[in-house]
């Protein structure tokens, strides 16, 4: 199997991992991975939002993003976001935890800084038997993701197949 054929099925994986109900994740995904050129073409008004205007090495992981965001599957934060702009985010997520992390939470952590909170909000969804990881984009944001808690390995190690980053908050 070719480097282009791991890093596609790793992609592939990665998305049905953290949007199986949505099979147009997926596709989406692939699109920008096996046609890039199309997919910037198809997506140029988004993209240019991101300041894309051509395709680059990480479009697959552009479009995950971008498709998980879509689906309320996925939540982008600045690098200062208010926690609880973070939180009234986190709380519309579809796959979010059906026991309340947020009881967790002392008033104290309401106030740390973005990348504290998001720790803190990291260790209060393991507690719950959730996990939140950021898909790393190389940029000032954090792209969260909420997904059971025994599926956060199994993200973190195709991320690394694919050539990308996805990392456990709180850990």
């Amino acid at each position: 199997m070719s480097g282009t054929d791991a890093v596609r099925m790793s992609m592939e994986a990665t998305a049905s991992l953290l949007a199986p109900a949505h099979p147009d994740v997926v596709e989406q995904v692939l699109h920008a991975h096996d046609d890039p050129e199309s997919y910037v073409r198809t997506h140029a008004d988004r993209l240019a939002d991101r300041g894309i205007d051509e395709p680059i090495a990480d479009l697959a992981w552009i479009a995950l993003v971008d498709a998980l965001y879509d689906h309320r599957l996925l939540a982008e934060f600045d690098w200062k976001e208010d926690p609880q702009e973070i939180r009234a985010q986190l709380k519309t997520l579809v796959s979010r935890p059906s026991v309340d992390p947020w009881v967790l939470f002392d008033a104290d952590e309401m106030s740390l800084p973005t990348a504290e909170f998001l720790a803190a909000c990291g260790r209060h969804y393991r507690d719950v038997g959730a996990a939140l990881a950021v898909l790393d984009i190389e940029s000032d944001c954090y792209p969260v993701v909420c997904l059971r808690g025994a599926q956060a390995e199994e993200l973190t190690a195709l991320a690394g197949r694919a050539g990308f980053t996805a990392r456990g908050l709180g850990d």
